[in-house]
């Protein structure tokens, strides 16, 4: 049988799963709604020995069919994910109920404003620049590793907490679990490069020294490090290290760029590298935004250009 498109996919997907799972399990579809409001779209796989489960998103999948990868070796590896990432029990999460459980690891990340207004109807957040700070539960146990809980106005009313009260919060928090860096991006691509099979095919090599005067500011797990940008006292600290303003473009929701404002930029041409990069080079869930930021180093001020 071959299938034509990616409705008639999914649902081939969800059959083949739950008729080699059997009755003990549900398996269900489910549309994920990212960031930016980029919909993606899941399988859940629950049994009756467990209450959580990840989302296996399928559009992968659904590329790897349509390079002819068979719809039974497609189902085997979805079946091995899951088995690989589940644990084998229930998780307690009656802790997450308790707000005095929780507040040590409530932090903050930043998304953009106008990109996500449907989503922002629904969470606590404040506005900052074109952007939002929103907040997430870190979470970290034997069970699931690592991960986040997106905090939601259902969450606060339970808490009886507010927005205020949690960026306080996360403004202590996100430093010190997601503790920033800054590095130079030269640094940055040679490692990338390193790993890559080309560079010893091809020699490649970069232009020695402060060839690239750009920096990239993040924190150590790579994970929502543009809200490094928020942490107290770092761009104070960076433009006074190396004695200098800064413009910031926002590389992803994962990282942003600083460059040394010289006073000869062309801020046009700045503006048109974010928005081609956003295009062609940052997944659309991934996207920031595509301002063009600068830190005065004598105002202690960001602001969009």
């Amino acid at each position: 049988m071959q299938i034509n498109d990616m409705k008639e996919f999914m649902q081939e997907v969800e059959k083949a799963v739950k008729e080699a799972l059997g009755e003990d399990y549900r398996v269900q579809l489910q549309e994920v709604v990212k960031n930016n409001g980029v919909t993606m779209q899941g399988l859940v796989i629950l049994s009756k020995m467990q209450n959580v489960s990840p989302t296996i998103y399928l559009e992968p999948f659904w590329s790897a069919y349509q390079e002819e990868i068979s719809l039974e070796a497609i189902v085997e590896m979805i079946l091995g994910i899951y088995k690989s990432d589940m644990p084998a029990k229930s998780i307690a999460m009656d802790f997450f109920k308790d707000f005095g459980q929780v507040k040590d690891r409530i932090c903050y990340k930043l998304i953009h404003r106008e990109e996500n207004r449907e989503l922002l109807r629904e969470i606590p957040h404040m506005e900052f620049l074109d952007l939002a700070i929103c907040f997430f539960y870190a979470y970290q146990g034997e069970e699931l590793g690592e991960g986040t809980i997106l905090i939601h106005d259902r969450h606060v009313e339970m808490w009886n907490t507010s927005a205020s009260e949690l960026f306080a919060l996360a403004k202590e928090n996100t430093p010190r679990i997601f503790p920033w860096e800054c590095r130079p991006m030269d640094e940055v691509i040679r490692e990338i490069m390193e790993d890559r099979e080309e560079w010893e095919q091809e020699k490649l090599t970069l232009p020695p020294g402060d060839q690239l005067p750009m920096q990239i500011l993040s924190n150590r797990q790579h994970v929502h490090g543009a809200s490094c940008i928020l942490y107290p006292g770092v761009l104070e600290q960076l433009s006074e290290k190396e004695d200098c303003d800064f413009y910031i473009l926002p590389s992803s929701i994962h990282e942003v760029i600083l460059l040394k404002d010289s006073k000869d930029e062309d801020t046009v041409q700045l503006k048109e590298m974010i928005w081609d990069v956003n295009r062609t080079q940052v997944a659309p869930e991934e996207i920031l935004s595509g301002s063009l930021y600068h830190f005065s180093r004598v105002e202690k001020r960001l602001n969009i250009v």
